[in-house]
């Protein structure tokens, strides 16, 4: 790399790492809020949604890149060509393929990220979140326990917490079990819910136990620590249930008996397979589509808002049919060829209509109106 084009590589560069960034910052910002939830009907800590959040990126990423390539892109290519740089660039001598080389070596980078990101990253990143999130639905405190009211479980058993604390600290809880004609009553200063040997349980703390059996018979138990069994009230049936977002290439392309019974038919995880394949396509798109309405024409002391807008637009419309393919691959797997062959193509035609401004036009000839010139003139 010439050092023109290591100065072309960083002032490209720069403004693509911050649109990425700040696209990245809006779509972790929306992911929070979303995550809010979890924290106000659940009843989780915050490393809890901050976690989940976390873990949504990668799939943001793979969405953002190719856009934030685009428009960091156009934003480096037209300051450099508003302050007549890139014509200095030409006019030392150097080419247009050697000008643009730097925006190429941009956009494998970026391609790259993203085949490692939709590969390896994301489905790993959705299993985890998968997972996380199954556990924040079946947690057995946030089921039973809802602060200053009666929560009532199942199999006779209700919980009452006057206050919960922000490191899961249960305050002056009460538990009320009925078996039959059997009653059991716990209360208790303070309280933890806990695990041990994988089954759910509640660590009491300065507390007393009130039992009443069927003969009338009454008991009453003071203990300054004990652990309640809960594992009898855990009625939770249901499975980790995972979508062709969460599984890995090698699951996409040769599922199990299972995972097509679960995940989806064969036709939606070769679909998914192909879609991640072809999306580091689209980030080469986004260059080609930049250098070509910003180096694809005449230079312009107005500005290139309208050539932009055209790329833009053909951009945004060679995405959503790319996702439309997407969908109709599911159905027919012959359709996958296209999920390569359309940002292809669409490459292809912005490179030759960037170097198409190099090539002489030639003057249309009507030999009628030459002939008919000749003759009055």
């Amino acid at each position: 790399m010439t050092l023109i084009q290591g100065y072309l590589f960083r002032q490209i560069a720069r403004p693509v790492v911050g649109a990425c960034a700040a696209l990245a910052g809006i779509g972790i910002l929306s992911q929070s809020l979303d995550q809010l939830e979890v924290i106000v009907e659940r009843g989780q800590s915050i490393w809890v949604m901050i976690k989940l959040t976390l873990l949504a990126v990668p799939q943001l990423l793979a969405v953002i890149i190719p856009i934030g390539l685009f428009v960091g892109a156009l934003m480096g290519l037209t300051r450099l060509q508003r302050e007549q740089e890139l014509t200095a660039v030409f006019a030392s001598g150097v080419t247009r393929w050697s000008a643009i080389r730097p925006a190429v070596r941009i956009a494998f980078i970026a391609a790259l990220l993203t085949l490692a990101i939709t590969t390896t990253l994301q489905p790993w990143a959705q299993r985890q979140a998968r997972v996380e999130a199954f556990a924040v639905r079946t947690d057995l405190a946030a089921l039973l326990v809802e602060e200053g009211r009666f929560v009532q479980g199942p199999d006779g058993l209700t919980v009452y917490v006057q206050q919960i604390e922000q490191n899961g600290l249960l305050k002056n809880l009460f538990v009320y079990i009925q078996k039959g004609d059997e009653v059991t009553t716990w209360d208790a200063a303070e309280a933890r819910f806990g695990r041990v040997d994988g089954l759910p349980t509640l660590d009491l703390l300065n507390g007393s136990r009130q039992s009443y059996s069927s003969r009338g018979v009454l008991e009453f138990t003071s203990f300054d620590r004990t652990v309640v069994d809960l594992s009898p009230y855990t009625d939770i049936t249901e499975e980790v249930r995972y979508k062709p977002s969460d599984l890995y290439l090698t699951q996409l392309f040769n599922p199990s008996p299972r995972e097509l019974d679960s995940v989806g038919s064969a036709g939606e995880l070769l679909a998914e397979a192909h879609s991640r394949l072809s999306a580091p396509l689209y980030a080469l798109l986004a260059m080609a589509m930049a250098l070509s309405a910003i180096m694809g024409g005449q230079f312009s002391r107005t500005g290139y808002t309208l050539r932009i807008a055209k790329a833009a637009g053909a951009f945004l419309i060679v995405r959503i049919i790319g996702y439309g393919i997407v969908a109709a691959s599911a159905w027919n797997a012959w359709v996958n060829v296209f999920q390569y062959l359309l940002p292809i193509v669409a490459t292809v035609i912005a490179m030759r209509l960037l170097f198409r401004a190099l090539k002489p036009r030639r003057r249309r000839s009507w030999p009628a109106y030459e002939r008919l010139k000749a003759r009055f003139a």
